[in-house]
């Protein structure tokens, strides 16, 4: 305005022309000075919201959405549980990686279920053919005893390996028994299934039971770790195992004089055998197949197992059983006896010393005859024969299955 009025008439619209065009121009830049700074506010605040989401959806949701498709929910499901997001990105991320993820449980689940299908058939086809060898065994003579108990045993390690697929898949696993089994069968169960048998010493007073849904289990679980032991100690070395019976359960300790473990494998195998820690079978090596199906075992009937230093220098597996578990035997179950028979031969075997194997002095179970609980003695007729060479005796000692005190039956 001062220039204009300091200006001479004939240059003042000149001057108001330049001057407006100059406040025009002035105006206008600080127009898009401020609008460039409203959008790179804009900008930067959008960029914030997704860094902030990014890493909701990293620390927060994408951990919840693994774990809950890994349950078996379905996408719907957890796009309904998880929090919505604001921006395209990290939910175009998010949709992503649950369809990856879901595809991924869905080849997990096939392949899982396929090995459930074929421990299923490979179970199937050990209990066919053990009840074909032990009819075998009670049909022919002496002279094939010692081969049919081979392949009664070898058979029943096969049987252990397809029940231990049958755990780590999740599948039904073993025979589901309807009466309580005595202790004592619990533990020559689990001595038969492994081949180093004779070498486990038993110092057991327990008169208790193990329900018949459990009994099982708790066999394949006492089986494993009776395995581990003879395995990690020395062929010359005996394994003993413990029993004591406590108000809160009954406590079996499984007590080797190996070489022992150091204290970072004993914290993965106390992991292994964690009711809290679940399955990861990527985690598993050769080496602890055993515990890991332990541990699923244990998880499944709230066992407790811990592993500590032995006194012989090895390692000590110590297995609780809850008291749930735990019952007493029932007096009037009677033996359940297959036979055809109208009198059973008395074998030599009977009488076989001790000093011949260490097996031999366990107690001994006629053929035929399945797990029961202490059966109450029955009186049998005795029939002379040929006394012979015993060529099944050591194999047969781990299939006793009545108690030191009582004869085996017979059935007319």
């Amino acid at each position: 305005m001062w220039v204009c009025l300091e200006t001479v008439a004939s240059q003042r619209i000149p001057v108001i022309v330049a001057g407006g065009v100059t406040v025009a121009l002035l105006g206008a830049a600080t127009f898009v000075a401020v609008m460039h700074t409203l959008q790179l506010w804009q900008v930067q605040r959008r960029v914030e919201s997704v860094e902030d989401e990014l890493t909701q959806l990293a620390d927060e949701i994408l951990p919840v959405a693994a774990r809950r498709l890994r349950e078996g929910a379905s996408l719907a499901t957890i796009s309904a549980e998880i929090p919505s997001l604001s921006n395209d990105v990290p939910f175009r991320i998010l949709r992503l990686f649950m369809k990856e993820i879901e595809a991924s449980e869905r080849q997990r689940e096939a392949a899982m279920s396929a090995c459930a299908n074929a421990a299923g058939r490979m179970q199937a086809m050990a209990v066919g053919m053990l009840a074909d060898l032990r009819e075998m065994e009670y049909r022919h003579n002496e002279d094939v005893l010692g081969d049919l108990l081979r392949l009664d045993h070898y058979t029943a390690q096969a049987g252990r390996i397809a029940d231990s697929i049958a755990v780590l898949t999740g599948a039904r696993t073993g025979r589901r028994w309807t009466k309580p089994i005595v202790m004592e069968s619990i533990l020559r169960g689990a001595m038969s299934r492994i081949s180093a048998y004779r070498r486990v010493r038993l110092h057991s007073t327990c008169t208790a039971a193990i329900v018949g849904y459990a009994a099982e289990d708790i066999m394949h679980a006492l089986a494993e770790l009776m395995d581990n032991a003879t395995k990690f100690s020395k062929p010359s070395e005996d394994v003993h195992v413990h029993v004591e019976q406590l108000s809160s359960g009954v406590v079996i300790i499984v007590e080797d004089a190996g070489i022992g473990m150091k204290p970072q494998v004993l914290e993965r195998a106390e992991r292994a055998v964690s009711t809290t820690e679940p399955l990861d079978l990527v985690a598993l090596s050769g080496t602890r197949l055993g515990l890991a199906v332990v541990g699923c075992l244990a998880r499944k009937h709230q066992l407790r197992v811990r592993f500590r230093r032995s006194p012989r220098g090895g390692v000590s597996a110590v297995l609780r059983i809850p008291a749930v578990l735990v019952t007493q035997p029932r007096a009037e179950d009677e033996p359940t006896v297959r036979n055809r028979r109208p009198v059973e031969t008395d074998s030599p075997r009977s009488t076989q010393p001790a000093s011949q194997s260490s097996a031999a002095r366990l107690p001994k179970r006629r053929r035929g005859q399945t797990l029961v609980s202490s059966p109450p003695p029955r009186t049998r007729h005795r029939v002379e024969t040929k006394p012979r060479a015993d060529a099944g005796a050591r194999f047969n000692a781990f299939r006793a299955a009545v108690r030191p005190d009582t004869p085996p039956t017979t059935a007319d």
